[in-house]
């Protein structure tokens, strides 16, 4: 069987067939005039194999860029959980003045006491993987006071403290920020094999397009045969009225029959632009300015080479690598993620707790008060001056240590929420493994149909084989008969159009056989008409 690899242009068919037409009409007697046609534009022709073209898609594919993103934004939400175990830096810089009118004779006289107070203070602060959290801070103040019986003047505090909080048994194993990583990695997986659904499915469009494509090409070539022949028999016919051996009645069936033909090459030439626009949004990138004008010529024709198949292999590859079961045991360890969260949660919060403190003071100590002063400021001496250095000394050795440890316990009574959420879970973990043993036979019944199909197509490929050969040995014998004076043109005309549907169908088994084989190769990957999903517990 002859493939076409080329296609031709729509106008210059219209304009053979306007020609056709023409010709028809001498023969006829009755002058007819060909349409005015437009100019036909040049355009670019990309010759393509089946394997460029899903290369291109690849590439190029709208659909493909936009799942590409999606292990990006989970890339994202992976890192958004891990922040919670980030550490955090505080700091604090304030200075405070504050005037207080004197409300006690024991102020001496004063009309109003100015206290001012300069303060810094430094912290770090995390959780950890263990569900432990730790805080330290540096604290230090420098005040002064007009008051008469402050002691030091200016006074130098420093402190330095560390709290830690260990959970023993809730939140020790597991937390909520370990679960959301836990899932937020797992949500991970899942936009991966996602993505991988995606490449299949498009790269099988691409080859079906493609097929496709190819087939409608040859259908083109069938319907021109059909349409040569019409035209040879109009040819034969012509002679034969201009030599008195036939009536000039008898060429209005040829000419009928031609008419019907160029019909079907218009339809044909249609089928190709469709087909052609649809492989073209598959693989060429719509931005560039040649996208709509660009012709796709098929450097590949549609083989037929039967294929064994091993439908039992195809199966347990199918159980084993299809996406939507990986996608269902990845929603299955969702759910025991959360399980697991759950069953720790309905435990008691233990905690154990220390904490540990070092403070010093320092500054310009004055001598005490010998009387109350009243209406004079009293006269103080400086018994004695501590620096910052000497007070930050006493905090880093240690010289007045503060700690304490302990243990927090607290549990409900009664049924708590993290009870019935874990209820809750169980029942639907219990169902989605139900789930997934109807799956399972669900992929296993899609594989053998798939199978099935090939197989079928097979068989068809081979009739309509065999249909063709015996449409042409009928025409044969039909134009054989109609020379001989046996038969009219009807019986011609009409083995003429079983062999055009012959060729047609056997193009179409082809054609149907080749996507078959792709969607074989394809639903061992990816559920070709949707996959059920698996209850994910939350």
């Amino acid at each position: 069987m002859s493939q076409i690899i080329c296609r031709p242009q729509l106008p210059g068919v219209v304009l053979f067939a306007s020609s056709l037409m023409l010709s028809v009409g001498s023969a006829s007697g009755q002058a007819q005039q060909p349409l005015r046609q437009p100019a036909p534009q040049a355009a670019v022709t990309r010759r393509l194999s089946v394997d460029e073209a899903v290369r291109l898609a690849l590439e190029q594919n709208l659909g493909l860029q936009v799942a590409r993103l999606d292990p990006q934004i989970q890339d994202i939400a992976v890192a958004e959980v891990r922040t919670s175990w980030r550490p955090v830096f505080t700091s604090a810089l304030n200075n405070n003045s504050r005037n207080n009118a004197s409300t006690s004779s024991l102020d001496g006289g004063q009309t109003k006491v100015t206290d001012s107070t300069f303060t810094t203070q430094f912290g770090l602060r995390q959780t950890l993987r263990t569900g432990a959290s730790y805080s330290a801070s540096w604290n230090n103040n420098r005040s002064t006071s007009s008051s008469s019986f402050t002691n030091f003047d200016p006074l130098l505090n420093s402190s330095l403290r560390f709290d830690v909080t260990q959970p023993l048994l809730r939140d020790f194993k597991i937390d909520s920020s370990r679960q959301q990583l836990e899932l937020s990695l797992k949500e991970r997986d899942a936009s991966d094999l996602q993505l991988h659904s995606q490449i299949v499915l498009t790269t099988r469009s691409v080859k079906n397009a493609y097929w496709d494509l190819t087939y409608q090409i040859d259908n083109l070539n069938a319907v021109k045969q059909s349409l040569e022949l019409a035209q040879r028999v109009l040819s034969d016919n012509e002679r034969r009225v201009q030599v008195g051996t036939l009536a000039p009645i008898e060429l209005i069936e040829a000419q009928s029959e031609i008419a019907r033909n160029e019909e079907s090459v218009i339809v044909a030439e249609a089928a190709i632009q469709q087909s052609e626009d649809r492989l073209r949004s598959l693989i060429f990138d719509p931005t560039a300015p040649d996208f709509w004008s660009i012709a796709i010529e098929p450097a590949d024709a549609a083989p037929f080479q039967v294929q064994a198949l091993d439908v039992d292999a195809a199966v347990r590859r199918a159980l084993d690598q299809r996406t939507d079961v990986r996608l269902a045991k990845n929603s299955l360890a969702r759910s025991d993620i959360s399980i697991r969260y759950y069953h720790n949660q309905v435990l008691p919060d233990v905690n154990a707790q220390f904490s540990y403190s070092s403070a010093a003071a320092g500054g310009v100590q004055l001598s005490p008060l010998t009387s109350i002063p009243i209406g004079e400021t009293p006269d103080r001496t400086i018994l004695a001056k501590r620096s910052y250095g000497s007070v930050l000394g006493d905090v880093l050795t240690a010289t007045y240590p503060t700690w304490t440890m302990g243990v927090s316990v607290s549990y409900p009574l009664g049924m708590s929420s993290s009870e019935a959420n874990l209820a809750r879970a169980k029942v639907q973990y219990t169902q989605a493994q139900t789930e997934m043993k109807n799956l399972d036979m669900q992929v296993a019944l899609d594989v053998r149909s798939a199978a099935r199909q090939v197989q079928t197509n097979q068989k068809r490929v081979d009739s309509t084989r065999v249909a063709r050969e015996l449409a042409e040995r009928r025409l044969e014998a039909a134009q054989k008969k109609f020379a001989a004076g046996i038969e009219t043109n009807f019986f011609v005309f009409q083995a003429q159009r079983d062999l055009t549907q012959a060729r047609t169908s056997e193009v179409r088994a082809i054609s149907d056989y080749n996507r078959s084989l792709v969607d074989f190769e394809a639903v061992q990957e990816v559920p070709l008409g949707g996959g059920g999903s698996i209850t994910t517990v939350r």
